[in-house]
């Protein structure tokens, strides 16, 4: 078996099959960070077919069931190893109006292998509601994902909330998802961009200047 049967199996939405073969490849000892960057690369193309109309709804979630049902999968894996102190913490969630989560599930993964807190608020989050739990929490970081144009300036709203209340200096805020880019975080002022799931722990480490293994 391999990683592009894995693909196709995912991109199919077999989900038992997906997660058949991902079990062959971790015990055949692949990174499971290898399959699921080249995971991530299959729902964005979902995603970019979708947004052309050339398939539907249910297609893109049946195949976001069976990547999900595989990160579920080989969480233990990229988990496991040595405990770490918390490197930082976060509050993690999809836009006001953007229901996408595979992509915020996979960073919550990835975060938390690295020992970062996460606290994951879900999809269709309102901009007052990253700041209310940022405070509950006593988060570093605010993670916004937005995964469509019409959302994105949510993102945005995120950012001028703090500042009306005096708080823009107490939270560093990133931005993602596949229509953002630096430019956008740029222009609305966000404090970074992932580009992608699988920079994100390093890149956040070193917006708060520490190190993940």
């Amino acid at each position: 078996m391999s990683i592009e049967e894995l693909c196709k199996a995912v991109e199919r939405g077999d989900q038992e099959e997906s997660k058949q073969i991902a079990r062959q490849l971790i015990d055949g000892g692949v990174n499971p960070l290898n399959i699921i960057s080249s995971l991530t690369e299959v729902m964005e193309s979902i995603g970019d077919k979708f947004s052309r109309l050339e398939i539907f709804l249910p297609e893109m979630m049946m195949s976001g069931d069976a990547m999900a049902g595989v990160v579920q999968m080989m969480a233990p894996q990229i988990k496991a190893g040595e405990a770490g102190s918390t490197k930082g913490k976060v509050i993690l969630g999809t836009v006001k109006g953007d229901l996408h989560e595979i992509g915020k599930n996979i960073v919550k993964l990835l975060l938390e292998s690295n020992f970062f807190e996460v606290k994951d608020i879900g999809v269709d989050s309102d901009p007052v509601k990253f700041v209310k739990e940022a405070e509950a929490m006593g988060a570093d970081i605010i993670g916004a994902s937005s995964l469509m144009t019409t959302t994105m300036p949510h993102q945005k709203e995120i950012i001028d909330i703090l500042k009306d209340q005096g708080l823009r200096d107490k939270y560093k805020v990133v931005i993602g998802g596949a229509p953002t880019s630096q430019e956008w975080a740029d222009e609305i002022g966000a404090d970074l961009y992932c580009p992608d799931a699988g920079s994100a722990p390093k890149l956040m480490a070193e917006l708060l200047k520490i190190k993940v293994r």
